[in-house]
């Protein structure tokens, strides 16, 4: 299964988002990744939409927005032609002789440490999707306790953007 990555621009209203989750819901499409936030003009939010599924797929997922009333635009973003980028915060069990290996790995990826306690880290990394699994997969071993992940926000690369036609 193809991934797309979907850039809605919406109307910044109560409701909103509850529609558009409803259409994937009613037509048993899966999100795979969500992430809202207000644009730089309050009375727009943009929601990134990561979805599974052929080409056919895909169409109909972006067609059927479209015709959503709060929906002002849709654009499908090329993987290549685009940039990305998702927040994560994990905390990882540190214990005393583990810490400064936890610190070499965080360093590696270029996150960084934001609490500490007696036997825990808390780090946040921001970065491409297959970086964060990276850094993941490189501190579960030590024992994750929590996670909270964004999920991807993304635009175009250059000039380009959602209110081109």
């Amino acid at each position: 299964m193809e991934k797309h990555i979907l850039s809605v621009l919406v109307q910044n209203k109560a409701g909103v988002l509850s529609k558009v989750v409803g259409l994937f819901s009613r037509r048993g499409f899966n999100i795979d990744s969500l992430a809202v936030g207000e644009t730089h003009d309050p009375a727009y939010s943009r929601i990134t939409i990561i979805t599974s599924g052929d080409e056919k797929t895909a169409m109909q997922i972006i067609r059927q927005l479209e015709k959503l009333t709060p929906v002002e635009m849709v654009r499908r973003l090329d993987d290549h032609a685009s940039v990305s980028s998702e927040l994560c915060i994990v905390k990882v069990v540190a214990e005393r002789g583990e810490r400064s290996e936890i610190m070499q790995i965080v360093d590696i990826f270029h996150a960084r440490i934001i609490d500490v306690s007696h036997r825990t880290i808390t780090i946040e990394m921001t970065g491409k999707t297959d970086r964060v699994e990276a850094l993941l997969n490189m501190v579960e071993p030590f024992g994750i306790i929590e996670l909270s992940r964004t999920g991807s926000v993304a635009l175009e690369r250059g000039e380009h953007n959602i209110y081109d036609i």
